[in-house]
């Protein structure tokens, strides 16, 4: 194992002189720093994590607090999951995942035991009761979400709210007059989950402000509760003619479903999905889609996150506006039959 004294020896400097180019503790000319980052590439050279965290009292940890549930879109969530681990790398530290079944206590386990320098916080519920909870805590927090008040917390997160309007006015500039929005799982509500409650507040106050007539279903993840959600939507008359569909679990039962049902997407039913992103082109008919942009709003959290631990920065509330990609799934409404 290559040890501190190899790298001094490499790049003829002191041991100290290579703790200092490491530890940015002390001032070091240009020429001397690069030498020794020459040695420690060349060589291989890591720092131990534990004498590192003594000596710096940082363990170069990020805790990201996820949910792992049986109403989760895996694909979806590991996509915040990688970006978060991507870029928190480029900063030179790890990720610790720790699940949300534990509640405030752990989130106060782990802020106190020092096995994180700071947390990401996903899941985040409209009236969360871990906000009071993360604003005792010795280290610092970022939210994956947006809560009624963040407090002196920092938040990034898609703006839900526009994005469900901006999929009922592309509705509505193709003269659709009755749509559906097929929503997430019962118990995503019953949670009181910010993405879902902002959505649903945009989807609504949007087919109000169009005069378009709108409902909604929340959508259990399984065929079952497709097929339920379906019938409810479909049981006004006159029927919908154009769905927003903000639940990625369901969306491939769902349009297998309009198909044995002898809906044809976009001639009988125009479908607007929200999150699917760059697996649009894999479904039957490319999607027109609000994509969840998961990579920024990760990066965008470690970017957060690192600024907090440095001490330069305030707390902010970024919301990501959306933007819809167009596909073959949106068209103008059938004509009405007399």
């Amino acid at each position: 194992m290559v040890s501190i004294a190899d790298v001094a020896r490499d790049a003829g400097v002191s041991s100290s002189t290579v703790s200092y180019v490491l530890s940015g503790k002390r001032s070091i000319s240009p020429e001397t720093r690069r030498r020794v980052e020459d040695s420690v590439r060349r060589l291989g050279y890591h720092p131990h994590a534990g004498a590192r965290a003594l000596a710096s009292s940082r363990t170069n940890v990020l805790g990201l607090v996820m949910p792992l549930r049986p109403d989760i879109d895996v694909p979806v969530l590991m996509g915040f999951v990688t970006s978060v681990v991507t870029s928190a790398r480029r900063y030179q530290h790890d990720v610790l995942l720790v699940t949300n079944d534990e509640g405030p206590e752990g989130l106060r386990r782990v802020a106190n035991s020092a096995t994180a320098d700071a947390l990401l916080v996903m899941d985040v519920e409209t009236a969360d009761p871990r906000v009071p909870v993360l604003h005792s805590l010795p280290c610092p927090a970022v939210l994956v979400g947006l809560p009624d008040d963040p407090g002196s917390l920092s938040c990034v997160d898609l703006d839900f709210s526009a994005a469900a309007r901006r999929c009922v006015e592309h509705l509505a500039e193709l003269g659709h007059e009755r749509i559906a929005l097929v929503g997430p799982s019962p118990a995503v509500y019953e949670r009181g989950t910010s993405f879902a409650d902002r959505f649903l507040d945009g989807f609504t106050t949007a087919a109000r402000q169009r005069n378009t007539h709108a409902v909604s279903s929340p959508c259990p993840p399984s065929y079952e509760g497709v097929c339920a959600c379906l019938d409810r939507i479909f049981a006004e008359r006159p029927e919908p003619t154009g769905l927003v569909v903000h639940n990625e679990a369901v969306l491939g039962t769902l349009l297998s479903e309009l198909r044995g049902r002898g809906r044809r997407v976009p001639e009988d039913v125009s479908v607007v999905a929200v999150g699917p992103g760059e697996t649009t082109a894999n479904w039957p008919v490319p999607l027109t889609t609000v994509p969840l942009p998961s990579d920024e709003i990760g990066r965008t959290a470690v970017e957060m996150t690192m600024r907090e631990l440095e001490g330069t920065a305030s707390a902010e509330v970024r919301l990501l506006s959306p933007r819809l990609v167009p596909g073959r799934s949106t068209a103008p409404p059938p004509p009405t039959v007399s």
